[in-house]
């Protein structure tokens, strides 16, 4: 009895054990998720930027007459 005991005392410890590991990990995945998410909202900013500013040059550049398209 003594044994079986100490035994699950054993698991136990190493269920605690477990369990604050993967907490730790789990909140370092969520910090790395939202870090992500903020560089995927930065990139997209800066796309639509970049897509502004061609669609402005595109407007600029005059056509070619006979040119066909």
């Amino acid at each position: 009895m003594e044994s079986e005991i100490q035994h699950l005392e054993e698991k136990l410890a190493h269920f605690v054990t477990l369990f604050h590991r993967l907490r730790a990990e789990n909140n370092e995945l969520r910090q790395s998720v939202a870090s992500k998410s903020d560089e995927v909202k930065r990139l997209s900013e800066k796309l639509d930027h970049a897509k502004i500013r061609l669609e402005t040059l595109l407007v600029q550049i005059p056509e070619v007459e006979g040119e066909s398209s």
